[in-house]
């Protein structure tokens, strides 16, 4: 198998990233089975995907409504299982979840379908086992498509040579920009890095050291750049922060990062979620930070 074999994409998970890994799919010539367990969670990704095509569109990228064509949408493992090529995963940071979901879809997928996993705080070989291909199982993770190029492909120790290389094929006839990591790592490259300075700037706001406004305005202003990191998380979405963040905690028992994980609770029991439903640590689609006086 080679990345001209993969016709056929199924994205498990129709949340912010399976749509724009889904989207990206389609941009590029695939046809996209995009599955979710409910009906109403279809409904939001294709408004969200519409969203999408019109920012690509607006950004000079051609084809995007015949993109959106190539996008099929399933509650039915079976059918959303059906003659694929390649799957990519973007279900809940919960390995129990996932490690149930691809055990599920790995008796309805075709034998030769390579299986990937979007995960943001896993690693594969904590879910390998399950998926029940652990040679043709690595992670392939996507960050905001819109903004970056770059795709982390990180196997397990027993991810098969044949599957490295085709995923890597693959990111690049998506146009991406693929980081291929030597060893498994929690977070990967980029987001070891992006953590731990989320890390900090939270625990900055949860001991009361500076507001938002003003550690990001620290940032920013030092490093002159036009977001912050309370920025950043919005952008991500302060949900996936949180369960990011709490997983750690819990794991390592870290007193810090469970009163920040309680710090995120407190803004996504208001319902603010960032960018995503417009409103989070700023409003949108006008944030405060765009303003020129914010620096001032």
């Amino acid at each position: 198998m080679d990345a001209s074999n993969i016709k056929t994409v199924l994205i498990i998970g129709s949340g912010t990233m399976g749509q724009q890994i889904g989207f990206l799919c389609a941009l590029h010539g695939c046809t996209v089975h995009m599955y979710d367990i409910s009906d109403e969670a279809l409904n939001t990704a294709k408004v969200r995907l519409e969203r999408l095509a019109e920012w690509f569109k607006n950004h000079n990228v051609k084809n995007t409504k015949n993109a959106l064509s190539r996008i099929y949408y399933f509650t039915e493992p079976e059918k959303a299982a059906h003659r694929v090529d390649f799957v990519s995963e973007s279900v809940p940071e919960d390995p129990q979840l996932k490690a149930k979901v691809f055990a599920q879809f790995n008796t309805l997928c075709p034998e030769h379908a390579i299986f990937t996993t979007n995960t943001s705080s896993l690693v594969p070989s904590q879910i390998a086992k399950e998926t029940g291909r652990p040679d043709r199982f690595l992670a392939f993770h996507f960050h905001d498509v819109r903004t970056t190029k770059i795709v982390d492909v990180m196997p397990h120790p027993h991810t098969s040579q044949e599957a490295i290389q085709v995923t890597i094929a693959f990111a690049k006839k998506l146009g991406q920009i693929p980081i291929v990591l030597k060893k498994e790592n929690h977070g990967y490259v980029f987001n070891t890095m992006l953590m731990t300075l989320l890390s900090s700037a939270l625990t900055l706001a949860a001991n009361e050291v500076a507001d938002i406004y003003d550690i990001d305005r620290s940032f920013m202003g030092v490093m002159g750049t036009p977001i912050g990191p309370f920025g950043i998380m919005d952008s991500i979405g302060l949900d996936t922060v949180y369960k990011v963040t709490k997983y750690w905690a819990d794991l390592l028992h870290d007193a810090q990062g469970k009163k920040n994980a309680a710090f995120l609770q407190s803004y996504i029991d208001k319902g603010l979620l960032g960018t995503k439903n417009g409103k989070g640590f700023y409003s949108y689609p006008h944030p405060e930070f765009f303003e020129p006086e914010f620096l001032q």
